[in-house]
């Protein structure tokens, strides 16, 4: 296998783009990776989405971006996993350079969700989840994770507002990244005083839905100079667990996360403690808090402690949501996990600006499929 490089990275503003439709948005970023690259010829397209077919009555996406951005004739495809479509393409375009079969690999995640009422985007949603055993008993998706966010709290003895810095931090960060969707503050007053979505859910706990895209372009390290700073894939890895919570032997504890991650950990020869920021899946608060725990951050039932105690803040022990996460990014499903690797990739080229970790080695972005039922983790190094 070849060593990965990112060369190129390109994305929008998460918005509503009521003047965009979803083949300018995914071109506007394809075409900025591309030009940072300095390439005008790719080998392969991987398109991430989720709902297109839904929400946008549009499939075929690989032969629809690439065509528009100049790319026909090159073999393309669009790769769907619910919320992690975008890691996925990701990982299908890395192992497709790695392999030896392609040279230049574009990779784009792309949604477009508010185009349609919210209904129908609430019941393309819950398509994540279990069909027969959970959406048809009339769960939706954040009824899921309200479920175990209460049986959470039940466990470890928390509290609704313990979870307020999860969304605090995501906030604070969001305010310096032009691409973020919520640029402002809030403060726990805001959190605790937010409208109830699903008890114990309320609306700060929940990230928002919103148009996005955002892109990679990817070639064999070989190809740079010597000189040059490159951004390596140093680890790729994938797991699924059961689609329905209710089958999993353990509800509180996201098996799938921490098994993709030893599996990165193991390909970049290195431990959570190497970690020296983490783009996480922070779609519920709930959701912070299992991942960091499952991928070895903190211990069962002490992921709120982490965010209280400030670890999780630029400067802390384990930096997440520097450019303001799901939660205040946005959530555009098909594209977060390609944020999550741009944001990544931004921090350790020094270009995140007023929220940019110091000097750092290793960042993971961990982006996740319905409630924990698909997981693909992929961590960057920085080599000079």
């Amino acid at each position: 296998m070849r060593d990965v490089a990112v060369i190129g990275i390109g994305q929008t503003k998460v918005d509503e783009h009521w003047g965009k439709s979803l083949r300018e948005l995914a071109g506007e970023a394809a075409l900025a990776a591309m030009m940072e690259a300095q390439v005008e010829q790719v080998d392969s397209v991987y398109v991430g989405n989720m709902m297109s077919g839904v929400a946008n009555a549009q499939a075929q996406l690989g032969s629809l971006v690439a065509d528009w951005v100049g790319q026909r004739f090159t073999d393309a495809v669009k790769i769907e996993s619910a919320c992690s479509s975008g890691a996925a393409a990701f990982r299908a375009g890395y192992l497709a350079v790695a392999s030896g079969d392609v040279d230049v690999s574009l990779v784009v995640g792309v949604e477009k969700m508010t185009d349609s009422p919210s209904n129908e985007i609430t019941a393309a949603l819950a398509t994540a989840a279990d069909a027969d055993w959970e959406v048809d008993q009339g769960v939706s998706f954040v009824s899921l994770n309200a479920l175990i966010m209460k049986r959470y709290m039940h466990e470890y003895g928390w509290q609704g507002i313990d979870f307020a810095e999860f969304s605090i931090n995501a906030h604070a960060n969001a305010v310096h990244n032009p691409y973020a969707r919520f640029r402002k503050p809030i403060t726990e007053s805001r959190f605790i005083n937010s409208p109830m979505i699903c008890d114990p859910i309320n609306l700060m706990d929940a990230s928002p839905i919103g148009d996005g895209a955002a892109a990679v372009v990817l070639v064999p390290a070989e190809r740079l100079a010597p000189s040059v700073i490159k951004i390596l894939v140093a680890g790729s890895a994938a797991a699924t667990d059961t689609i329905a919570i209710h089958d999993r032997v353990n509800p509180l504890w996201l098996s799938a996360v921490e098994r993709s991650s030893k599996q990165a950990y193991a390909q970049a020869g290195i431990s959570a403690d190497d970690i020296d920021v983490f783009e996480y899946h922070d779609a519920f608060t709930i959701m912070a808090a299992l991942s960091l725990e499952a991928n070895g951050f903190a211990e069962p039932g002490k992921g709120p402690a982490l965010a209280k105690e400030g670890e999780i803040k630029v400067g802390g022990r384990i930096p997440v949501a520097t450019r303001g996460g799901l939660k205040a990014r946005g959530h555009p499903v098909g594209a977060t996990g390609m944020y999550q690797i741009v944001e990544v990739v931004q921090q350790l080229r020094g270009e995140a600006g007023e929220t940019q970790v110091r000097h750092p080695e290793f960042g993971m972005a961990q982006n996740i499929g319905g409630s924990g039922s698909n997981i693909v983790t992929h961590i960057l190094k920085r080599e000079s």
